[in-house]
């Protein structure tokens, strides 16, 4: 294999770089109405539920059976709204059923309790990519049709170092009177590895593996819209599995959250999101497929993704695909959004290694916005955290990425493309960008097709040969 390490030069010439036609670009967007087109939001019957009228409380009791009461009324009656009214009211695992709509009135909260044990029995889920049963996600359905979580109210986990948090791997100053375990991530990549059964990969109680907030589960047409979410035991917006999904004007907070990712859908299609605000302990949005044997054996992709108008803080990557790609991430758009924290670390960011596969291709990116981020505003990595890694190498192949009209004011890095020799990236293109006060060059490795087209770093044109 022809070794492919591109030379980056900075030119200061006039007409250095000649512009040239992009038509896989320019095709690449015309499917776009079409993929929008395809995602519509759930409507739902003209009726109210209201969890008062079940016995729900605003006084610190556990109101989960009422929740679950106005659920099953409303769902008997051919669907509706089941209104959370103003107050706060706590409650344990929210499981909903088709044609429903959780309605989370202005004023209202929703407090979730920190007691796992609220959160039994253990339900068919996802940690990190890969299938067990464990603890039910705050709120989850499972091959559910019609489900949505709107209002103005907010979702509040009430996660701390208290509770969820300190189960997080590598936090171990709460855990020395607790007969912690802290194997129960190798235990389980050890289950899939070997070709165990999900039904016998039982965690839960003893485990320490905490749950995702929201998580529709092989579920179809979802809305999540205006709410705010705070405090997550770990991912906050979690579909698996699921179609046709529209995440609107949410506000998600979690910038103390280990793992506190923003919105992560994972093997899922059709999915927009947009006019949302991040300010989390992890990635703001990470497209994921499933890890390694359980996202190989599936083979569903993340495909037709679409991300615009949103605003990222704090977190580790703006928008992120991977780590978790064994399914493969395809037909993703980005546009229109803004990202600016000294506590963000990569604005648009490819992770996986040679062990995860999947391919990561058609990626379109264009008209953001960035101020600041502390590492990178493009970083492209083939060997993200691949030290404790299965033997068998299964490259993840990354090609037909596009990145047009970008800006960012500060950052260490520019662009950062980190491939394998063995395994080269393919078909790279940025164009019509602009970055300014970069600390370090340029980073650029095992690339085929590589343009660098009207790209400007500290006041000085990038092109390639």
């Amino acid at each position: 294999m022809m070794k492919s390490i591109l030379f980056v030069f900075l030119c200061t010439l006039a007409g250095c770089t000649q512009t040239t036609k992009h038509d896989d670009i320019e095709e690449g967007w015309k499917k776009l109405p079409t993929i929008l087109n395809q995602i519509n939001t759930p409507k739902f019957p003209d009726l109210d539920f209201n969890i008062v009228d079940y016995g729900a409380k605003s006084d610190g009791s556990l109101c989960t059976e009422s929740i679950k009461e106005a659920i099953k009324a409303c769902h008997d009656a051919g669907g509706g709204r089941v209104i959370v009214p103003e107050g706060e009211f706590t409650t344990g695992a929210i499981h909903l059923l088709s044609n429903i709509e959780l309605h989370v009135s202005q004023g209202a909260k929703l407090l979730f309790s920190t007691n796992p044990e609220d959160y039994l029995p253990v339900v068919h889920t996802r940690y990190e990519g890969v299938e067990l049963f464990n603890y039910s996600p705050l709120i989850y359905a499972y091959k559910q049709k019609n489900i949505a979580i709107t209002g103005t109210g907010i979702l509040d986990g009430q996660a701390s170092m208290d509770n969820w948090w300190f189960w997080a791997k590598g936090v171990k100053e709460k855990t020395k009177n607790l007969q912690f375990t802290p194997n129960s991530i190798p235990r389980l990549m050890g289950y899939m590895s070997n070709g165990i059964a999900v039904e016998e990969r039982v965690f839960g109680p003893g485990s320490y593996l905490r749950p995702s907030f929201v998580q529709p589960y092989l579920c179809e047409n979802i809305l999540i819209e205006n709410v705010t979410i705070v405090r997550p035991p770990m991912w906050m917006l979690h579909p698996v599995l699921s179609k046709n999904i529209t995440v609107k004007g949410v506000k998600l907070y979690s910038p103390n959250a280990p793992n506190g990712d923003g919105c992560n859908p994972e093997a899922s299609k059709n999915v927009l999101i947009e006019n949302c605000e991040f300010n989390t302990g992890d990635d703001c949005i990470a497209i994921k497929s499933g890890r390694n044997k359980d996202g190989f054996d599936l083979g569903i992709p993340s495909e037709n993704i679409v991300i615009r108008n949103c605003k990222m803080k704090d977190g580790h990557g703006g928008v992120v695909m991977g780590s978790e790609t064994s399914g493969g991430v395809k037909n993703v758009y980005v546009y229109d959004c803004e990202m600016d924290s000294p506590n963000l670390e990569r604005a648009i960011r490819l992770k996986s290694n040679k062990y995860r596969g999947g391919t990561i291709e058609n990626i379109y990116v264009k008209n953001i916005e960035v101020g600041q981020v502390k590492n990178a505003a493009i970083r492209i990595n083939q060997n993200y955290f691949s030290k404790a890694a299965p033997s068998e190498i299964r490259h993840t192949t990354y090609r037909n990425i596009f990145i047009e009209n970008i800006t960012c004011q500060k950052a260490d890095y520019a662009i950062q493309i980190l491939g394998l020799e063995e395994h080269p990236i393919e078909n790279v293109k940025i164009l019509n960008s602009k970055f300014t006060e970069m600390n370090k060059e340029n980073v650029i490795n095992s690339v085929n097709g590589l343009v660098l087209e009207d790209v400007e770093v500290n006041g000085k044109k990038v092109v390639n040969f």
